[in-house]
C-alpha cells in the first residue's frame, strides 16, 4: 500500500514540475525532488543528473529539429543566408558552408551617433569582449608597475601611459582579426556581401551596398544574427555630444575627464579601465549596480572602484548635456533621495571632456523590415521572442544577442549557432542550454559568476533552504604591495534540500574569470559543496577559496581571513 502511495507522491511531484516549473530557466530537476512527500526516500532519486527544465516537455519542446514545410530542393538562390557578421552568424554560416551547403553573410555596420564603423566580426571582436579586455588589461598593467617596487624593481617614480599608442595597438589587432575572418569565409565557401539586408517577404531579401546599389537575393532558410547596439537615452545633447562602447576603443586623442552615465557592467568595466589608465572618472548611476546580478558582489564592486579612484554619483538621472564654447560637456543632473529614488533632492551640473552612456542595449532590428517576413514577437528593446531559436515563421531562426531573454554573450551565440547547423543540415539533435552559463564582468576587481543570485534563490527556494558559503580573502599577490585586507570575496550559494547542491557560484578578484570558467564543467554535472570539499586545491591559488569555505551566513560568524 506505501508502495503505491510512493507512486502516487512521484506522478503528483512530476505534475507538479509539468505545472509550475516548466520554461523556468534555471531550474533543475533536482530541485523539484526536494517537494517529495517522503523526505527518507527522496535519496532514491540520486541516479538523476541534474538537467534543464527546458530538456522536459515545454511548449519549446514542440519544435521540431528543423522545419520541413518545404523541400530541402529549392529554386532560391541560397540555402540559407545569415544577417549579420557577428560571432553566433560567422559560426553558423561556416559549419553550414562545411555541411555542403550554399551559405551567404550579409554584414553592414551602420555608424554610430559619433560616426564610429567597424569591420566584419560584430560587436565582440570590434567594440566589445576584445577591445575591452586589452583594455582592462592595460589598467592592471598600471597596478602591477606600482606593485613591482615591492618586489625589487627599480621603477620611475613617474610612468606615463599613452593612450594613443594603445588605441592604435588595439585597432591593429582588430584589423588583423577583421581580415583573417574574411580569409577564413573565402576558404570556407561562405558568401560575405557588405550589404545592408532588408526583408521584402519571407523568402526575399532587399540588399543596398555602399555604393547605393539595390539588390534582391532569395534563400530557403534565414538565420537573424544582427546582435545589439548601445541605447540611445532621449534627454537634450545625449545623440549629439555623447559616445557608446561603439566610440570608445576607437577615440583618437584621450578621453580626459569622463563621465560615464548607466550601472551595466558594460558601464563599470569602461569606468574601470579608464580610471586604471589615469582619468579623472565619474559613474552615474540611477538605482542599483549590476542589475540582474549578485547585489551584494555588485555593491563590493562598487566600492572596491570607490575606494580605487572612481567617483560615484548616485542615485542620479541625466537631463541634458550641453557643449561649451571650450569644447566642454556641461551635464546638467538631478539627485534623488536614496531612500525611494522619487524625490528630487537638488539639481546640479559639472563639466566634462567626455560623456560615455552605457545605460543598456538593444536588439538591433528596426530596419529590418520583420513585418515583411510575418516575424512577429517583437520586443520594445527589438528583441524576438523564440522557441527553440525558432521564430513564428518556421524557417526564419535567431541566435544571439538578438533573442529575448537569453544570455548576450559570444559563446553563448558561437555554441547557439554550431548546434542550430547541426540541427538544419547534419545530424544534430542537441538544443542549446542557456542555463547556468558563466560570466565575468572584467571590473578592476574581477567578477565571476555561475548559476544563481543570492536573490533569486531565496526567491526560488526560501531562505530557510539555501545555505550561503562564503569568505573574504587576500591573494598572496597582494601582500607584499601592502594592498587592503580582504578586498577579494566568494560564495557558494547551496540548496540544503538537495545534498546541498550548489545552485550559485561567485568570485571577487584577481582572474575571476579564468576561475570560473573552470568550475563551470563541475557545476554543469551537478557539484554539491561535499564535492567542492573534497577537491583538492591547488596552493596558493585565488581558485582554492572554493574547496577551503566553511563558513556560513547563517551561523553570523566572521568570514574574514587571516593567513593562508
Amino acid at each position: 500500500k506505501r508502495k503505491n502511495v510512493e507512486q502516487e507522491a512521484v506522478q503528483h511531484t512530476c505534475m507538479l514540475v509539468r505545472r509550475h516549473c516548466i520554461g523556468n530557466t534555471g531550474t533543475y530537476l533536482r530541485f523539484l525532488i526536494s517537494s517529495y512527500p517522503f523526505p527518507a526516500q527522496r535519496s532514491s532519486f540520486c541516479f538523476l543528473r541534474p538537467f534543464s527544465l527546458s530538456r522536459m516537455s515545454s511548449p519549446a519542446d514542440q519544435v521540431p529539429l528543423k522545419d520541413t514545410y518545404e523541400p530541402e530542393e529549392h529554386k532560391y538562390d541560397y540555402d540559407v543566408v545569415v544577417i549579420g557578421g557577428g560571432s553566433g552568424g560567422l559560426a553558423f554560416s561556416k559549419r553550414v558552408a562545411e555541411l555542403g551547403k550554399k551559405v551567404a553573410v550579409c554584414d553592414f555596420v551602420k555608424p554610430s551617433t559619433q560616426g564610429t564603423t567597424w569591420g566584419l566580426g560584430g560587436t565582440c571582436v570590434n567594440v566589445g569582449c576584445i577591445p575591452k579586455k586589452l583594455m582592462h588589461q592595460a589598467s592592471l598593467l598600471g597596478e602591477a608597475i606600482e606593485d613591482a617596487k615591492s618586489y625589487g624593481w627599480e621603477v620611475p617614480e613617474k610612468v606615463q601611459h599613452n593612450w594613443e599608442r594603445m588605441v592604435q595597438e588595439v585597432q591593429d589587432y582588430i584589423g588583423s582579426l577583421n581580415f583573417g575572418y574574411r580569409v577564413n569565409l573565402r576558404e570556407k565557401k561562405v558568401e560575405y556581401l557588405n550589404v545592408l539586408a532588408t526583408f521584402v517577404d519571407p523568402h526575399t531579401l532587399q540588399t543596398v551596398n555602399k555604393q547605393n546599389k539595390v539588390s534582391q537575393i532569395t534563400a530557403r532558410r534565414f538565420v537573424i544574427a544582427v546582435g545589439g547596439r548601445p541605447r540611445i537615452p532621449d534627454f537634450p545633447g545625449a545623440k549629439e555630444h555623447c559616445i557608446t562602447s561603439d566610440d570608445v576603443f576607437s577615440l583618437q586623442s584621450p578621453p580626459g575627464k569622463t563621465l560615464v552615465i548607466g550601472a551595466s557592467y558594460v558601464a563599470l568595466e569602461c569606468a574601470g579601465f579608464l580610471a586604471g589608465v589615469g582619468f579623472d572618472t565619474t559613474v552615474m548611476v540611477r538605482s542599483i549596480l549590476l542589475r540582474g546580478f549578485d547585489s551584494q558582489m555588485a555593491e563590493l564592486i562598487g566600492s572596491y572602484m570607490t575606494e580605487h579612484g572612481t567617483k560615484f554619483i548616485r542615485p542620479a538621472v541625466p537631463m541634458k548635456v550641453e557643449k561649451l564654447p571650450s569644447g566642454k560637456l556641461k551635464v546638467y543632473y538631478q539627485m534623488f533621495d536614496a531612500a525611494d529614488h522619487q524625490n528630487v533632492l537638488e539639481e546640479a551640473s559639472e563639466e566634462y571632456d567626455t560623456v560615455l552612456l552605457a545605460i543598456g542595449r538593444d536588439a538591433d532590428t528596426r530596419q529590418l523590415n520583420l513585418e515583411a517576413a510575418g516575424v512577429k514577437n517583437i520586443t520594445q528593446t527589438g528583441h524576438i521572442k523564440t522557441a527553440r531559436e525558432s521564430t513564428n515563421v518556421p524557417h526564419i531562426y535567431c541566435i544571439g544577442d538578438v533573442q529575448y531573454n537569453r544570455p548576450e554573450l559570444t559563446p553563448v551565440a558561437i555554441l547557439t549557432g554550431r548546434l542550430l547547423a547541426a540541427r538544419l543540415y547534419g545530424d544534430g539533435k542537441e538544443w542549446m542550454n542557456y542555463d547556468n552559463v558563466a560570466t565575468a564582468v572584467f571590473t578592476p576587481l574581477e567578477y565571476g559568476a555561475i548559476g544563481l543570485s543570492e536573490e533569486t534563490a531565496v526567491e526560488r527556494f526560501g531562505a530557510d533552504s539555501i545555505e550561503v558559503y562564503h569568505s573574504y580573502f587576500k591573494p598572496l599577490e597582494f601582500t607584499l604591495p601592502h594592498r587592503p585586507e580582504n578586498e577579494c570575496y566568494v560564495k557558494l550559494i547551496c540548496n540544503k534540500a538537495d545534498d546541498e547542491r550548489v545552485v550559485g557560484l561567485h568570485i571577487l578578484g584577481p582572474h575571476a574569470g579564468e576561475v570560473t570558467q573552470g568550475y563551470a564543467l563541475g557545476f554543469r554535472l551537478g557539484a554539491t559543496k561535499r564535492d567542492f570539499d573534497m577537491t583538492v586545491g591547488i596552493h596558493p591559488t585565488v581558485a582554492e577559496e572554493f574547496t577551503v569555505m566553511h563558513t556560513t551566513k547563517r551561523s553570523g560568524a566572521d568570514p574574514k581571513k587571516t593567513g593562508c
